[in-house]
């Protein structure tokens, strides 16, 4: 059937009202909906201030990684993600890092840049050296917008002013340097940004069009650094095929863009979890793979003097403890609450340090017995569920699904299928 997405006055709605308006529209009954709507009423109100039009909740399973010692404390990770193996691989490297002192830490102070792009200015070197002139004047019209973070330490700290060539001409572009302490900073970065906007553009000459924070944060990077034994890793073979495939894609963007989704595995279940813009971070790694124009990978591994593997890694995280859904969402607050994290930076750092385990976890696997026979192992759980496997069934159908080599849905109901026979 057709429908109609013209809904005139649906985001006046409740979400009950909204989910019965939808059941109309599309012309699906209500039990095909049903598991949209939370068991929780309270949820969904949550839901239905944190996002436009909400009608309901996707739950995503929430899973703590083990094992993690990062700059000799030790921590519950929480992770939330849809993908079997990395919970597993992520406290599985851990384990292995412990023998020689866990994961090591160190981050930049949480700076984020906002951009005020001018268009139009006659004389674009000239706005720039204006700019910098009025430098002070700047930077206090910045923090008179934002007193409480000042009073915390931080604020508008510096400013720094490019000239950009684009398609459509040249553009004057301020940066607005800002430390938002304990914030993923958004919010602070974006007000102070309108607020310069006037200013901007009467010293340059120009018109403001875009005032927005970048989330290429390069200004606020946390690093990690662990050595894995090379015994417990499975001997000199297995640490040299993980260099191999490191090798790989640090020299080839096909395989970097595999390699850092492993990497990201690790890093947006973490984010996710405490409630953090994994777009942004997202967005922010990425952007700092690239290097003089080429992708490449965002981890580094070599040997030290004893054989054993040495990982290291380097990347934006832009994540807070304070705002958005880390405040407001009830997982995000008991994730949160599960790490004991003080600050942005200390949270910054066991996050890349989930990452770069959950990379060498996904490094081990392909360098030894292959990627597949672990995560296939787990793939074939959800498959079996999927095929209508009930409890007392899931794992003979997935001891059959892996002797066969064929982990499928439509095997795994043919095997369900003999399985209930053979029980008749």
């Amino acid at each position: 059937m057709s429908i109609n997405s013209r809904l005139p006055g649906f985001y006046k709605l409740s979400p009950s009202e909204r989910f019965r308006k939808i059941v109309e529209v599309s012309g699906l009954a209500e039990s095909d909906l049903a598991s949209i709507v939370p068991l929780d009423e309270k949820m969904l109100s949550i839901a239905d201030r944190m996002i436009e039009n909400a009608i309901g909740t996707l739950s995503i399973p929430f899973g703590v990684a083990a094992n993690f010692t990062i700059n000799g404390r030790d921590y519950l990770v929480p992770m939330a993600t849809e993908e079997p193996s990395v919970v597993a691989a992520a406290s599985n490297m851990a384990s292995v890092a412990r023998i020689h002192g866990g994961f090591h830490t160190s981050s930049n102070q949480p700076i984020m840049i906002s951009q005020v792009q001018v268009v139009g200015a006659k004389d674009p070197q000239g706005a720039r050296m204006r700019l910098y002139e009025r430098r002070q004047e700047l930077l206090d019209l910045a923090n008179e917008h934002d007193p409480f973070l000042v009073k915390l330490g931080g604020g508008a700290k510096d400013i720094q002013v490019r000239i950009v060539e684009g398609a459509s001409g040249t553009f004057v572009v301020l940066h607005l340097i800002v430390d938002v302490r304990d914030a993923m900073g958004a919010n602070a970065v974006n007000t102070m940004a309108e607020a310069l906007a006037p200013l901007v553009s009467e010293i340059a000459a120009g018109r403001v069009r875009l005032r927005i924070l970048s989330n290429k944060a390069d200004m606020r990077l946390a690093r990690v650094r662990a050595v894995y034994d090379r015994d417990a890793l499975g001997g000199p073979d297995v640490v040299d095929g993980i260099i191999d495939a490191y090798a790989f894609a640090a020299a080839d963007p096909y395989r970097a863009a595999t390699h850092n989704k492993g990497i990201m595995n690790g890093i947006t279940a973490v984010v996710l979890a405490t409630g953090n813009d994994t777009r942004a971070v997202e967005a922010g790694a990425h952007s700092h793979a690239v290097v003089d124009g080429r992708y490449t990978s965002l981890s580094h591994y070599e040997k030290d003097g004893d054989g054993n593997l040495v990982g290291t890694m380097e990347l934006p995280m832009a994540v807070g403890l304070v705002g958005g859904a880390t405040k407001t969402h009830p997982v995000a607050q008991a994730a949160v609450k599960i790490l004991g994290v003080k600050s942005a930076q200390e949270l910054a750092e066991i996050i890349v340090a989930v990452g770069l385990s959950q990379n060498t976890g996904a490094l081990r696997a392909l360098a030894a017995e292959g990627i597949q026979k672990g995560h296939m192992s787990l793939h074939a759980r959800n498959v079996a569920v999927a095929a209508g496997a009930g409890n007392e069934e899931i794992e003979e159908v997935v001891a059959r699904l892996k002797d066969g080599g064929h982990v499928r849905l439509d095997k795994a109901q043919d095997i369900l299928a003999e399985i209930r026979a053979s029980r008749r």
